[in-house]
């Protein structure tokens, strides 16, 4: 007998990766199992679900509806195991979490591991990766976010603002002056974070207005991380703007300066992050009320350290 579950799931896996080859090694399933049992599901619904080629798979009208049925009834599923394991009436299982990569190896993984410390019935899988992944179909419960959202779907548990700061080193000031505005870096060396062009934009807040404006710098040097642009800026090659947490340390240690605070952008928002769909199991609202305050301090200690303050 078919397991129609076991056939949801490969069929959700399936478009998520793009394609049966992606799926599959995702899996560890071979592609002709993969297809087959895609295909027992297709025999046994009477309908086509998938319109393949060789560069890539769509759904139909039919596997559009069973794809967002197959998504219902899988969480739905997941609940009941849930509630059956205990997780809603005492913290326990696996929490699997998410958090930009520097950030994450910084604030969030201390927090995690004292966390675990407390908590000996839950297990902890922590995903640090600058790319935000997709709570709903990577089953994350919870991702810590700098920024905005941009999926109306999520809730948000703001635990601070991040500054923005553009820093140098004190030797690099002495030799080259220190700006007072915005326009004062024209012509001054620069490090950017981006590596495909050495022009690049940032982002300035004018005094008493509500917007940001954006200035273009020329970078002699431009990097990928925010953390080998603050390390250039350590050794003089310029100024560079970057976020505080990334900055702090070397701030706190007297090897940057902060710069045109005045003028500095809108600071981005911190927040833990949720779907807020079902029931919350008690190891995720464990952590969420574990965390927030953690951080929240975290963030606040970064502005005493460096006698930075958010506007």
């Amino acid at each position: 007998m078919m397991d129609r579950l076991e056939a949801m799931s490969l069929l959700i896996e399936t478009v998520e990766c793009g394609s049966m080859s992606a799926a599959g090694r995702k899996l560890g399933t071979p592609v002709a199992t993969l297809s087959r049992k895609l295909s027992d599901l297709e025999a046994h619904l009477g309908v086509r679900l998938l319109t393949r080629s060789t560069r890539k798979l769509e759904l139909t009208e039919a596997g559009l509806a069973y794809l967002a049925a197959s998504r219902r009834i899988l969480e739905q599923v997941g609940e009941a195991e849930k509630e059956a394991a205990g997780e809603y009436l005492v913290p326990r299982g696996e929490l699997l979490l998410t958090a930009p990569l520097s950030f994450g190896r910084r604030h969030v993984l201390p927090v995690a591991n004292e966390f675990l410390a407390q908590h000996p019935d839950i297990s902890v899988r922590l995903a640090l990766s600058d790319e935000h992944l997709d709570l709903v179909g990577q089953h994350v419960d919870l991702a810590v976010r700098l920024g905005g959202l941009t999926d109306s779907q999520l809730i948000a548990r703001r635990v601070g603002a991040m500054p923005w700061v553009i820093v140098a080193s004190p030797d690099f000031l002495a030799a080259h002056g220190e700006p007072k505005t915005p326009d004062d870096l024209n012509g001054m060396p620069c490090v950017g974070v981006d590596f495909i062009n050495l022009a690049t934009w940032w982002r300035f807040r004018v005094p008493d207005a509500s917007t940001d404006h954006n200035v273009r710098v020329k970078c002699r040097l431009a990097v990928t991380t925010g953390e080998g642009a603050v390390d250039a800026a350590i050794a003089g090659v310029g100024l560079t703007q970057t976020l505080l947490y990334q900055a702090a340390p070397a701030i706190a240690a007297g090897q940057l300066k902060v710069v045109l605070a005045d003028y500095e952008a809108a600071p981005l928002p911190v927040s833990i992050v949720y779907t807020g769909r079902g029931k919350m199991p008690l190891k995720t609202r464990s952590f969420l009320d574990f965390a927030a305050p953690r951080l929240k301090r975290e963030i606040d200690q970064l502005d005493r350290q460096t006698g930075f303050s958010v506007a």
